[in-house]
């Protein structure tokens, strides 16, 4: 089963992260004790020889204090006041079992964050719930996609969406044998609240 979108520009997640760890003057050490994670497993992310589960993404973000649209960072030294991507712009960054696609809230001045997940059949946020202020909106495209807000568990087909108060604990995964996209947008609402960093926290 192919993902979504074959032709968007990979992040190369390993060179990415040595330059977000180098840039926080952190060592391979010193990552590895903010995170949780072993130096072995940052090594081997850094040399690209393997891609995070989703769960360590977290912690990597968390421990650098960055949000996932880091990764997705071109280079522009300015965020723009409209986002045009063209299919084949967005830039796609890799997990264990599944890809992130980036749909142009890293370069933009509102404090709006969409991107396009795409799960494999077993695919998680992790074992511990995400919170975070603002809102959270998902429309479910393809396959079956369980969100998990409080005690309450949803499930989305394609066609459905779901909206709610992102400080509720939330998590997701992928019940299903098929690759689910879904579309998923994040907005804060409390002026100079770091968005992005609260929404890519968690732990395994």
């Amino acid at each position: 089963m192919t993902l979504y979108q074959n032709e968007a520009i990979s992040v190369r997640i390993g060179e990415r992260l040595r330059e977000l760890r180098l840039a926080s003057n952190l060592s391979i050490r010193a990552l590895a004790i903010k995170s949780g994670l072993s130096i072995h497993t940052i090594t081997q992310i850094e040399k690209e020889k393997t891609s995070p589960s989703v769960s360590a993404l977290y912690k990597l973000t968390d421990a650098l204090g960055v949000s996932v649209a880091a990764f997705f960072f071109n280079g522009e030294t300015s965020h723009k006041q409209t986002i045009f991507l063209k299919a084949d712009e967005r830039s796609r960054m890799s997990f264990t079992r599944g890809m992130i696609e980036g749909l142009g809230g890293e370069t933009f001045v509102g404090r709006i964050e969409p991107f396009l997940l795409t799960l494999e059949s077993g695919a998680n946020s992790g074992p511990q719930s995400i919170s975070h202020t603002g809102y959270e909106f998902v429309f479910c495209l393809r396959g079956e996609l369980e969100y998990q807000v409080e005690n309450q568990i949803y499930m989305l087909a394609p066609g459905d969406s779901l909206l709610f108060e992102a400080h509720l604990n939330h998590r997701w995964r992928n019940p299903g044998r098929t690759v689910v996209n879904a579309l998923v947008t994040i907005s804060g609402s409390v002026e100079g609240d770091d968005l992005h960093g609260m929404h890519w926290r968690a732990g395994e």
